[in-house]
């Protein structure tokens, strides 16, 4: 353990490396500008990096320590500011889940060492900071599908690395193959399930032929309006009422030309409904069946969506009870940012520097969702003050993208709707255990969505 620290700046889940367009960091020059801050800082600091650093799960054309010299000749102005910032400050670096071969190599204790960070191959570390301590892990261990049963096992394959070496390497290698690069994106998309709606959102909105894609817009916006005109031109049809078909064609008879196009348009609306409804009916008996099918015979009793609060919570309460004296409990995985007070410690969650994706469903019709993306640069900063123990969490400048990666199409259905985040500007932890006073944000709000990485 090293000589305890006045402040800690805590990142995580940077996820840099790994097969072809995957080896892009588009937050680099940021993350150069914050080690370069620390380079130059008179505080008596430590960098914390908590785990999954490093995408080594990505890299699937070399093993075990040629993942390092490829880090290393991919990114020299990354290691060369390591090398200048842990010539000021400590630089501490926690293996991952996705880099835990971190802990599986000792050669590579010594290769980092080189560029003064000090792995730890250990799941989690504790630091003093004043007459408390704070806890540091990863959080994967708390993730069944990404749990490591025998930590430091260079063969350690829990289903997250088979996900990550059969599906975001080949997105990697395939990605600009698109019309946008877009497929790269696949580590951003969290729970796992939603990858199929994902794809299917990109495809509209990205590689559907624009000519396709703007014919079918229409149609798709006025569904919910087809099928209640569906309904009652069926009920003309039968006889039973035909008032509301009347009075709409009299209605937009008084446009001419105009009204009749919108007649024709209705009308092709409503055949192509009253269809889908009618082949909607079988399926959804055929599909509920098939489900129960499968439920019976239990082929996916585990899912794959997990519960990212829930365990993190459970371990935090333990940590704080079996040592009274922690006041902060450290995580990332989860890659959702998180501040609040917990039994009179604080969670904190450091969040990503990987792009997220925020699901926006279409308000109506049956546009497919619009996958808002956003970048949120998270630092903790957790500091003995005066009054006690300050936890504060911070952004590094970067923009969101979605200016420049939305369609207009995209943006135009998400107009009001971008995601914000919710986390207080400063928690105060006060040395006589009682609740932590929170000083709220001005304007960062984030939705919640359950996530797992």
């Amino acid at each position: 353990m090293t000589d305890d620290a006045d402040v800690y700046y805590v990142i995580s889940d940077l996820h840099i490396g790994g097969d072809e367009q995957l080896e892009e960091v588009e937050f680099l020059d940021e993350l150069l500008e914050f080690l370069e801050r620390l380079e130059n800082t008179d505080e008596n600091a430590e960098l914390v990096i908590n785990g999954d650093a490093f995408g080594l799960w990505e890299f699937t054309t070399v093993e075990g320590m040629e993942k390092f010299d490829e880090l290393e000749s991919s990114y020299p102005k990354l290691f060369e500011a390591f090398r200048r910032t842990g010539e000021n400050i400590t630089v501490t670096l926690l293996p991952g889940n996705h880099d835990h071969e971190l802990a599986a190599y000792d050669a590579y204790v010594d290769r980092f060492a080189e560029y003064n960070v000090d792995l730890v191959q250990n799941e989690s570390i504790t630091r003093r900071v004043g007459d408390r301590t704070v806890h540091f892990e990863h959080g994967h261990q708390h993730d069944p599908n990404n749990r490591i049963e025998d930590w430091g096992n260079e063969h350690a394959t829990p289903l997250g690395y088979y996900y990550n070496t059969l599906v975001t390497s080949r997105a990697g290698r395939l990605s600009d193959r698109g019309r946008y690069n877009w497929l790269k994106d696949v580590q951003a998309v969290t729970p796992t399930e939603r990858m199929p709606v994902w794809l299917f959102s990109k495809y509209f909105y990205r590689e559907m032929n624009p000519i396709l894609r703007y014919a079918l817009v229409p149609f798709l916006l006025l569904f919910n309006i087809s099928v209640v005109l569906a309904l009652l031109a069926g009920l003309d049809l039968a006889g039973i009422w035909s008032m509301p078909v009347d009075r709409t064609t009299a209605f937009l008879g008084q446009f001419g030309t105009a009204g009749t196009a919108v007649w024709f348009l209705l009308a092709i609306n409503v055949v192509v409904t009253a269809l889908l409804l009618l082949v909607a009916i079988p399926l959804y008996f055929i599909r509920r069946d098939f489900r129960r099918t499968i439920d019976r015979f239990g082929v996916f009793e585990t899912a794959l969506t997990v519960d990212a609060q829930g365990p993190y919570e459970s371990a935090a309460r333990e940590t704080f009870e079996e040592n009274p004296e922690t006041a902060v409990f450290c995580y990332g995985h989860t890659h959702r940012p998180t501040v609040r007070e917990l039994d009179g410690g604080v969670l904190v969650n450091t969040g990503t520097w990987l792009k997220r994706l925020h699901r926006r469903d279409g308000i109506i019709g049956l546009l497919p969702p619009v996958f808002y993306p956003t970048y949120q640069l998270g630092t903790v900063r957790i500091a003995d003050e005066p009054e006690g123990i300050s936890v504060e969490y911070r952004t590094v400048g970067k923009p969101s993208p979605a200016t420049e990666e939305l369609t207009l199409t995209e943006r135009l259905f998400t107009v009001g709707r971008e995601p914000e985040l919710d986390i207080p500007e400063r928690t105060v932890i006060d040395d006589a255990g009682g609740t932590p006073e929170t000083t709220p944000a001005d304007d960062v709000v984030d939705d919640v969505e359950p996530v797992g990485n």
